[in-house]
């Protein structure tokens, strides 16, 4: 019989993988520790104990303001054992969201990861009169249990919950199997709140349903093995992050902490030698850039001869998916026809690619440990020149497709069979329509509007029932808000969002995804919006990349002061001009009223928290607001 809940998943799979590593987290002096799944589970089971003891119960809310660690699923499993619901966010929320989330969602009990973030949430208790106590996992002082008791809140240390909970079952030696023996698909899981890309955040409730139906369906897609090491450089909070998490449970294999910070991240590859790792696309961005300043640095004849043998990798990688029927097929062509077009180029350059594999590449893979299988990418649409890259280094990157209120999944690539330039399949049992504006289904090859039915899609948002109806059909259709196209044989390709869509004053309909990856495809551009709402023509907010526009202004002889000044210098205007022109035209696809006709240059780079969400996704309600100035003067 199939475990009805998270928890019981996770009961069920500690027998089976006992002494296997459940976690990897690093001590004090910065070297990973692993923690069995028998460890996991008596952790789990005595911190549960404790939550008891401090009056935790089934259907109560409760915060939890941390970044990934490994209490974050110490106190994540004892919350689902208990029937209890966490509402998660990361340490980068400011005191404005903590406060909005933690009191709309009836939270009487806040875990916080350490005492700033304690502080962020009294700041906002006399607007949260239900909040009675909070829990850190690090930092619970003499000043702030001052502060806390002050306004009426009790504080705990993570250890002080663990002494409780030792107590606590020591006394009700059953209790705890009683509670994890009550759960059932429908409980609530988690509430989490989106990011507010387009304004107010909103809680999507997830049930432990939504995230078994998934853990079930990946092993269909990925083949993770019992002892693989997954790396965790996500947000926990995350839809995304969070589901890997429980598929760790599932399948005998281990989270390893780290942060998407480049040399962080990059230093924890090689000590622990991971096979998989998810990332939203600007981390797999980073990791292509860093490869090519390594390779700057090392001279031009290096630097041209790496370009030719991604250039070489790039090709038989195309001919490579062709002959094995890998490419999209919207409209229906030969597989005979494939074969015989692919194989000849395909044999001929296959040689060149090995040189190439031996002489560059390997060095390259083996900065991600010796061992890794596959990165899954999803969050946001994967670059095709970034697909594209780690696709020429034999490096195997997996587009997945999904958003919070599907808990995420919806499809991911199939790792015995990618279709680059897709998301994949829909998962065993998710219907996937796309729909004309009158809502009729339409044939492979047809974009529109992308709707989604399956066991994942959410319960409802908390106490929104006018957005609920506005996303979600009596009869569980969600409206994803994202635009589409179904191949032949069913695997998806995301072109834009419906709600992005830029309407031009003569009418023309524009996607400003596509012309934004296609900019990001310059070496000198780092980040950039379309606009041009309601406008004649399009324009753009362009942050360059700032290692390159200097090296290029010190190359060519350009005087500067400061970073800023030169971003407002006309050569480096007239570089990044050429740059626009030449990957936005028509030759490249482009219709004309997809030009970009003027552009503004920033300084500084867009961060989450500000212009970004914390997806990393563009907030373009923020944009607009924060830089009213520079976009109307590009619409005189």
């Amino acid at each position: 019989m199939a475990a009805e809940s998270i928890a019981l998943l996770f009961r069920e799979k500690v027998q089976k993988y006992a002494d296997l590593p459940a976690q990897y987290s690093k001590d004090k002096d910065g070297k990973f520790q692993p923690t069995s799944f028998r460890d996991l589970y008596e952790e789990v089971t005595t911190f549960a104990c404790g939550l008891l003891a401090i009056g935790v119960g089934r259907g109560d809310h409760v915060g939890l303001i941390s970044d990934n660690r490994r209490e974050w699923l110490v106190t994540d499993l004892s919350l689902l054992s208990l029937g209890a619901a966490d509402v998660p966010r990361g340490c980068d929320s400011n005191e404005q969201e903590i406060e909005y989330i933690l009191f709309f969602a009836d939270c009487r009990l806040a875990f916080a990861e350490n005492k700033r973030q304690a502080e962020k949430i009294l700041a906002g208790k006399p607007r949260m009169p239900v909040l009675e106590t909070i829990a850190l996992f690090e930092g619970a002082d003499d000043d702030i249990r001052g502060r806390a008791a002050a306004m009426g809140v009790n504080v705990y240390a993570y250890a002080h919950i663990q002494e409780r909970g030792s107590a606590y079952r020591a006394a009700n030696p059953e209790a705890f199997e009683a509670e994890i023996a009550k759960g059932k698909p429908g409980d609530l899981a988690t509430i989490i709140f989106t990011s507010g890309t387009t304004g107010e955040p909103k809680g999507v409730m997830l049930s432990h349903g939504n995230f078994l139906y998934q853990v079930r369906c990946i092993p269909t897609r990925l083949s993770v093995k019992p002892g693989d090491v997954w790396l965790s450089v996500l947000p926990v909070w995350h839809s995304f992050e969070r589901i890997i998490q429980y598929v760790t449970i599932d399948t005998g294999s281990a989270l390893a902490y780290s942060k998407p910070i480049g040399s962080v991240m990059l230093a924890d590859f090689l000590e622990v030698r991971p096979q998989w790792m998810c990332s939203v696309p600007r981390i797999w961005e980073s990791v292509r850039e860093g490869v090519y300043r390594n390779i700057r640095a090392q001279g031009t004849i290096k630097k041209a001869l790496f370009g030719f043998f991604v250039g070489v990798g790039m090709t038989r990688a195309f001919f490579r998916n062709m002959f094995l029927g890998r490419l999209p097929n919207f409209h229906g062509r030969s597989r005979l026809a494939q074969l015989v077009l692919a194989a000849i180029p395909l044999a001929l350059v296959t040689p060149l690619h090995a040189l190439g594999n031996a002489l560059v590449f390997e060095k390259v893979k083996d900065k991600l440990g010796g061992r890794f299988v596959a990165g899954i990418s999803g969050g946001g649409a994967l670059p095709a020149q970034v697909d594209g890259f780690f696709s020429a280094l034999g490096i195997l990157i997996l587009e997945g497709y999904g958003l919070t209120e599907s808990a995420p999944d919806i499809s991911v690539r199939d790792q015995r069979h990618p279709v680059p330039g897709t998301v994949g399949k829909p998962l065993p049992g998710t219907d996937v329509r796309i729909v004309d504006g009158g809502g009729r289904s339409l044939p492979p090859g047809s974009k529109g509007l992308i709707l989604v039915k399956g066991p994942q899609v959410m319960l409802r948002y908390y106490k929104k029932p006018d957005l609920t109806l506005k996303v979600l059909s009596e009869d569980g259709w969600l409206n994803t808000g994202d635009l589409g196209m179904l191949t032949r044989e069913g695997e998806i390709k995301i072109t834009g969002r419906a709600k992005d869509t830029i309407v031009l004053r003569g009418g023309e309909n524009v996607e400003p995804a596509p012309i934004e990856q296609k900019l990001l495809e310059s070496p000198y551009i780092s980040q950039c919006v379309i606009l041009g709402q309601d406008q004649r023509y399009l324009a753009a907010l362009i942050v360059p990349n700032q290692e390159l526009v200097i090296a290029y202004a010190k190359e060519n002889n350009i005087p500067f002061e400061d970073f800023e000044t030169l971003t407002a210098s006309p050569e480096i205007e007239e570089v990044v001009n050429q740059e626009v022109n030449d990957l936005v035209c028509q030759k490249t696809g482009f219709k004309a009223f997809e030009r970009v006709f003027t552009f503004r240059l920033l300084s500084k780079p867009f961060t989450v928290g500000v212009e970004l969400s914390h997806k990393q996704e563009v907030m373009r309600h923020r944009i607009n607001e924060l830089y009213r100035k520079e976009i109307a003067s590009m619409f005189r």
